[in-house]
């Protein structure tokens, strides 16, 4: 039985990304991207309507994301979805649909809100011939 999780976001960010340290050593990223529609309804109007989407990176991805991501910027996100559950201190079941970021490429100059294309970064646990330990240092990033 075949079966896909795949989720492809290309849109603004909505807050600045929050960057933790689990106890383990760990980088987790944490944003929002909201992406947008546009059609025109049955008496011929344009309509138009927003989505917003958590986001989440792990590891080196989420550092390089905390690190150059902006409310505002324009990113390109592939990843896969994912449904967290957790009670609520008021006893009630709560849920949260996630975007887990596997691949990403942040669309706009440093500086800047628009134009050229920065290279893209990858989640190292998918990608093996990406050496984890390795610095990356902000000279070697041309956006």
């Amino acid at each position: 039985m075949f079966s896909l999780n795949r989720a492809t976001i290309l849109g603004n960010v909505t807050r600045d990304p929050e960057v933790k340290q689990l106890p383990s050593g760990q980088s987790v990223c944490t944003f929002g991207v909201a992406t947008n529609r546009s059609w025109t309804d049955a008496n011929g109007a344009k309509q138009d309507k927003a989505e917003f989407h958590n986001m989440v990176a792990w590891g080196k991805l989420a550092e390089i994301l905390g690190q150059y991501l902006t409310k505002g910027k324009k990113v390109y996100v592939e990843g896969r979805l994912q449904t967290r559950d957790w009670e609520g201190q008021d006893g009630v079941k709560r849920y949260r649909t996630e975007i887990v970021a596997e691949n990403a490429i942040i669309l706009d100059r440093a500086g800047g809100t628009g134009g050229g294309f920065a290279p893209s970064v990858s989640s190292p646990s998918d990608d093996p011939s990406l050496d984890p330990s390795s610095e990356i240092k902000v000279e070697d990033i041309p956006f």
